[in-house]
């Protein structure tokens, strides 16, 4: 996931400074790279959660990237969360999903709290994304 924002940020920062492309050229271009990552980045398989759902008491939704609401981008994001026994939010894993979606999603969900717990424990979210809402 790391090296796809290292990449996406590169483009972005080589985009604006080579060529005064328009701006929806510049937009065509992201979205390829983010398709292109999309594909090429390797899918994890998913695994059961746990049997007893923890239960959430603080959620944040995502914010929707303007340029993909604004190219009527939408899509499926899957994400495997890792909650620790005090409740935070330890670590977020992409299952699937556009990258840019997948950050914004990724980043809603690490400031998510539920209840403690006697151990950590997994769950899976999935947010849809929809340019039309």
């Amino acid at each position: 996931m790391g090296g796809i924002r290292v990449a996406r940020s590169f483009i972005l920062q080589n985009l604006k400074t080579t060529l005064p492309l328009p701006s929806f050229v510049r937009l065509a271009a992201i979205l390829l790279c983010a398709f292109l990552f999309s594909i090429a980045a390797p899918q994890a398989h998913a695994q059961k959660a746990d049997r007893s759902p923890r239960r959430l008491v603080y959620k944040e939704s995502p914010g929707y990237p303007v340029t993909l609401r604004e190219a009527h981008i939408g899509g499926v994001v899957r994400l495997e969360i890792v909650i620790s026994a005090k409740g935070n939010v330890d670590s977020v894993s992409p299952l699937g999903g556009n990258p840019v979606l997948v950050e914004a999603a990724s980043a809603a969900v690490r400031k998510w709290r539920y209840v403690p717990a006697d151990a950590e424990s997994k769950t899976q979210v999935e947010f849809t994304f929809d340019p039309k809402h």
